[in-house]
């Protein structure tokens, strides 16, 4: 255990600590969620006890047990009593907010990964995917498939649309990239937004709930969005199915 005690990320400095007692239980939760993410405690591992938690990182063990608390209204950790915390079998932290990227939220969470391109066709624009992203209806779509991965691990799966022939090239410099940002980048759009996300929980079909590894029965995170260039012109009108077990969604208030 003093091995794993010793992997951790050094401890908050005092200029840190500047930020006052409610903030440190709060950096404290964050350099263990990314300690998890890296794998410093294996899916399913015992975290130290709140004794040594605290000998580690120099404070009382009520800041500690704050800061379990909030990893566990995250998902990523559970309290058994008289056992301890344990990591949840698989968890990951991902952010929503004004410029949602899956590889960033992933090296915020502390762990790797990437986007896969499934397919990839052109389609006409139902009314809804028109509305969403200011077309008729009728007209030519780009509809990419996307599996997103961390760790080894299907977090989401999407279905995307974007505007043609503005992006004729997405998909092939998507799958090269493992990046729907580089693909956008690669048509000139060197930054976006999200317009609106909504998010609810449905069961997902047979597709779906296999790509993500997961039974039919358990229900996933639904998570419909906009996104818009610098102009405000929308650009990316998604449908993305995450793995309800494995991601908790956080969404960003604080976000410039």
């Amino acid at each position: 255990m003093t091995e794993l005690i010793s992997s951790l990320p050094h401890p908050p400095t005092t200029a840190d600590a500047a930020c006052g007692p409610d903030r440190f239980w709060s950096r404290i939760a964050q350099h263990l969620a990314q300690a998890i993410g890296r794998g410093v405690y294996a899916p399913g591992a015992r975290l130290p006890s709140e004794h040594a938690l605290a000998a580690q990182f120099g404070v009382n063990r009520h800041t500690i047990r704050r800061s379990l608390a909030s990893l566990g209204q995250r998902g990523l950790v559970r309290a058994t009593q008289g056992r301890g915390t344990f990591v949840e079998t698989f968890a990951v932290d991902l952010a929503l907010g004004k410029r949602t990227r899956h590889r960033q939220s992933l090296t915020q969470a502390g762990m790797s990964g990437a986007l896969q391109v499934l397919s990839s066709q052109t389609l006409c624009a139902t009314p809804d995917q028109a509305l969403a992203l200011d077309l008729k209806p009728g007209d030519a779509l780009l509809y990419v498939q996307v599996l997103g991965e961390g760790a080894g691990q299907a977090l989401h799966v999407s279905q995307r649309y974007f505007p043609l022939p503005r992006f004729a090239r997405l998909a092939e410099v998507a799958q090269a990239t493992g990046s729907i940002t580089a693909a956008f980048a690669a048509h000139g759009v060197s930054d976006y937004l999200r317009r609106h996300s909504r998010i609810s929980a449905r069961l997902p079909d047979r597709q779906v709930a296999a790509l993500l590894r997961q039974p039919v029965t358990l229900p996933a995170l639904l998570v419909t969005s906009v996104n818009v260039d610098t102009q405000g012109v929308p650009i990316e009108f998604a449908r993305a199915w995450f793995a309800g077990s494995r991601v908790t969604l956080m969404v960003n208030h604080d976000e410039a």
